[in-house]
């Protein structure tokens, strides 16, 4: 049974067991102990009040996009920024700055139609700007870590700072904040101008087609779930040998890109965990390379 607290002078809510499944791209996950979404920065003072006097643990979330939620949930309070969504255009010096919530898709649309370069690659993205941020999303040779200026985040403790781009930390698909327990709140891109509109839409339009022909966007999944092994593709490497297709319970490499496990309507978490530890041990013992997720892993899994 859910249960609702609601915080006096906020609009923010926080719920007891609230399931995290609906709330992931993979629709996968069991619930959350507490849950609560801010709509605006304002909430943040009075969720962390709250959260203070619980001692209990504190899991971020955006848009659920590269996550796997165990089939067990998560204990303690999960505090969304999917709802904390705007953005300002400063057109003197071509940045645009975001809420964590906003889409990053949509940022990258914005610029296209401003004539901005740096965010095109950005197009396919499925997570939000905040997520972006704390995992250096990257697409087509470029990344976060290109373009972001500076960005807003808050400590459990209530405190606000401003990072710069080197305060980051920034390397593939990865930030200090992979680390460190600090909410991203807003985030500044400093992109380049003066380009033909036309020309930055085009090729905002063919990099988003190309994800749409080359991945598996019809079904739910956590986007690529291997780091790619430089030199190398993970992909290409999972394809090579043969594991396009292969399944464990309702979780499947896709046939379409092998760097994807899709959820083929009813899988579970622990079916996730299995066949990406399947994966890696296959490449492992015939390729001698280790693959590492990208996907991050939230809760108790079996082990193996």
């Amino acid at each position: 049974m859910t249960h609702s607290l609601i915080i006096p002078s906020s609009t923010a809510v926080i719920q007891s067991n609230v399931s995290l499944g609906e709330l992931t791209s993979y629709r996968i996950g069991g619930k959350a102990q507490w849950y609560a979404s801010i709509s605006k920065q304002s909430d943040l003072e009075t969720v962390f009040e709250w959260y203070a006097s619980q001692s209990v643990p504190l899991t971020f979330l955006g848009a659920g996009s590269n996550l796997l939620i165990s089939d067990q949930g998560l204990p303690g309070l999960v505090l969304s920024t999917r709802y904390l969504r705007y953005y300002h255009i400063d057109y003197s010096q071509a940045k645009i700055t975001a809420a964590a919530g906003e889409p990053i898709a949509r940022i990258a649309w914005i610029a296209a139609r401003l004539g901005w370069s740096g965010l095109e690659w950005a197009v396919g993205i499925p997570g939000t700007v905040g997520g972006s941020v704390v995992m250096n999303a990257g697409a087509h040779g470029k990344s976060i870590s290109d373009i972001l200026s500076s960005a807003k985040v808050a400590s459990p403790s209530g405190d606000l700072s401003n990072l710069t781009r080197e305060d980051f930390q920034f390397s593939y698909r990865s930030s200090v904040l992979q680390k460190q327990s600090c909410l991203v709140l807003e985030a500044t891109f400093e992109l380049e101008p003066g380009y033909d509109k036309e020309v930055i839409k085009a090729t905002t339009s063919r990099n988003l087609n190309s994800r749409k022909q080359s991945q598996p966007y019809d079904k739910p999944s956590c986007g690529s779930v291997f780091r790619n092994p430089y030199p190398q593709a993970a992909g290409r490497l999972i394809e090579q040998l043969g594991l396009k297709g292969y399944q464990i319970g309702q979780a499947q490499v896709s046939p379409r890109h092998a760097n994807f496990i899709v959820n083929q309507g009813q899988a579970k978490a622990c079916d996730v965990f299995r066949l990406i530890h399947h994966v890696r041990e296959q490449v492992k013992d015939r390729c001698s390379i280790l693959l590492e997720p990208e996907v991050k892993m939230l809760g108790e899994f079996p082990t193996l």
